[in-house]
């Protein structure tokens, strides 16, 4: 809870026009400390939920590798896998990038979405919003807690200007400004 006031109060002074978050309770708990702080209401979506894992929910990486050595190793190298029996990466990106898109749409020009979900919908999202290819999307790497990237409009779509930060963003000059 300590992280997530403090990341509240740095994205506060963003000043944000809107917050979705998924409907889970960490990441409910955690827009919450940022709607107190600005005002705003949290818009819940199940969209935004974490990767369902299957039989892999709840066990430790140990367990996993004993039970799942296999199928782990498949996922690992690229290969599109339902993890213990659940979702693939593109279609957790298939429900949640839409869930995104939609808010954004939404919002005064120049105006800030503060999106607040788990690390694995967030890598797939923002994967999908890039562009990029299923295969590449592990690339982003994770986020710590209460930590988030930073995606902007360039000249040819979304691009993606800081990732796993826990600091406010700088203003970076770029070649399509």
């Amino acid at each position: 809870m300590a992280q997530a006031r403090r990341a509240a109060r740095l994205l506060a002074s963003l000043k944000p026009d809107a917050i979705v978050a998924s409907d889970l309770r960490r990441a409910a708990d955690t827009a919450a400390e940022l709607a107190a702080v600005t005002g705003l209401p949290v818009e819940h979506d199940e969209a935004l939920r974490e990767t369902y894992a299957g039989e892999w929910q709840g066990l430790t990486h140990d367990e996993i590798l004993a039970k799942y050595g296999e199928q782990y190793g498949a996922w690992k190298r690229g290969e599109p896998v339902r993890r213990g029996g659940g979702e693939l990466e593109t279609e957790v990106a298939d429900r949640a990038a839409p869930v995104v898109l939609s808010h954004a749409e939404r919002l005064p020009a120049g105006g800030t979405l503060v999106v607040v979900s788990h690390g694995g919908t967030i890598r797939t999202t923002i994967g999908r919003l890039l562009g990029l290819d299923a295969y590449y999307w592990e690339g982003l790497g994770g986020l710590s807690n209460c930590c988030w990237s930073v995606l902007g409009e360039g000249a040819r779509g979304w691009r993606l200007m800081e990732h796993n930060a826990g600091t406010l963003p700088e203003p970076v000059l770029g070649d399509d400004d």
